[in-house]
């Protein structure tokens, strides 16, 4: 984390600074109808804008696919990034040539503006030198603080970021400490939650966690995949049966390494997948045919607790269960709550992310109550798999 350069690293007294925000936030009848990524922003605006800088906010809102369509036009959200600032913010109806330069010349120190989708231009997603080049025309110093749009190879995440001094925000400044202290630099014991539907999609992940963690907790659907691979009959739950021998493989691969992969001892099993139908808590060798597992069991929360409690360290990525429907959300919950406990209690590290995670978590009640929760769907995932995110390497000293 030490070489990441920060806002400390820049001068930007009088400077034009561009700052790369993930301002792709969810529009309805032309409004913004949720400010969280805005306001997950304005720390760094504030901060350059204060130290004098005349602050060019780029982003992109959905994949208008190199048009101009006016449904993702950015003015509603500079709108309401003007309020969450508390002063105006100019708007530039292009993000580059004569229109975005004219804003820009126009601007004061501790001036805020926006300039218009960067993804109405293909250049951006083909990651052009030359965009890149008529974006960087527009500024003295470039600040990154889309760590989500960070796994992308885009002009603006990372062509620009070569042709500028160049630092990260304080929102990825944040994300890249938090992710730096869970698993480069961790306190062990360090223990991973891994749940969701299927282990095809988390191959990368679960191979490199298992390399990483002394603990690999797995729940979901996920978990009745490693449970038919250990000869448990899973019934008509949600399971890879094709993907076996993989199980298999990832097991063999963890204890190898010192790794304890972690399965339910426990499960609910229901016969259909709806709100409150009927269930039963059942050993693992007593899943009937036509039952589905949908949650892990209150042993099988029981020994959670135990292991979190001597854990020092939790990544978490997806729930234990079928948590969007009563009562299969009471693994998830119980869980998270309990992690949320020893983290306000000092004895934890807790990072989590991922699209499902954010849902699981605000669900049982503790968004607010890990030490950090990452919005940043497919750049969290990537992480997780130890992959080098190209808007992250581009910011190293």
């Amino acid at each position: 984390m030490s070489q990441i350069k920060t806002i400390d690293s820049l001068d930007v007294a009088g400077k034009r600074v561009l700052v790369r925000a993930d301002l792709n936030v969810p529009m309805k009848d032309g409004r913004v109808t949720d400010t969280t990524r805005i306001d997950r922003t304005v720390p760094t605006l504030q901060e350059l804008a204060g130290k004098g800088a005349k602050v060019i906010v780029i982003t992109h809102l959905g994949r208008p696919k190199g048009q101009v369509k006016a449904e993702f036009s950015l003015a509603p959200v500079a709108e309401a990034m003007g309020a969450a600032l508390g002063k105006p913010v100019a708007f530039a109806k292009d993000c580059i040539g004569d229109e975005a330069k004219a804003v820009v010349d126009a601007m004061n120190e501790g001036d805020v503006a926006m300039l218009e989708n960067l993804r109405f231009h293909a250049a951006e997603t083909d990651n052009d030198p030359a965009f890149a080049a008529q974006l960087a025309e527009l500024a003295d110093a470039y600040v990154s603080d889309a760590f989500s749009c960070a796994h992308r190879a885009h002009a603006s995440t990372e062509a620009v970021a070569k042709l500028l001094p160049a630092a990260a925000g304080r929102l990825m400044q944040a994300e890249l400490e938090a992710l730096s202290g869970a698993l480069e630099n961790p306190q062990k014991p360090v223990a991973a939650v891994v749940g969701g539907a299927k282990i095809s999609t988390k191959l990368d992940v679960l191979g490199n966690l298992s390399k990483r963690v002394d603990m690999l907790i797995i729940g979901g659907g996920m978990a009745n995949t490693f449970l038919n691979a250990k000869g448990v009959n899973v019934g008509k739950s949600l399971c890879e049966h094709e993907m076996a021998d993989s199980a298999r493989a990832i097991m063999d691969e963890a204890a190898a390494g010192g790794c304890e992969i972690v399965l339910p001892v426990d499960v609910v099993v229901a016969k259909e997948f709806k709100e409150n139908a009927d269930n039963q808590i059942t050993s693992l060798d007593m899943v009937p045919d036509d039952g589905m597992i949908l949650d892990a069991g209150p042993a099988s929360v029981d020994d959670l607790k135990d292991r979190l409690a001597r854990c020092k360290t939790l990544v978490w990525n997806g729930p234990l269960g079928a948590f969007e429907i009563a009562p299969f959300d009471t693994a998830t919950n119980a869980v998270a709550q309990e992690a949320a406990r020893l983290t306000e209690a000092g004895s934890l590290l807790s990072v989590a992310g991922g699209g499902d995670t954010v849902a699981a978590l605000a669900h049982a009640g503790v968004g607010d109550k890990f030490s950090y929760v990452s919005t940043a769907g497919g750049a969290f995932l990537e992480w997780l798999e130890g992959k080098t995110l190209p808007g992250v390497a581009v910011l190293r000293a």
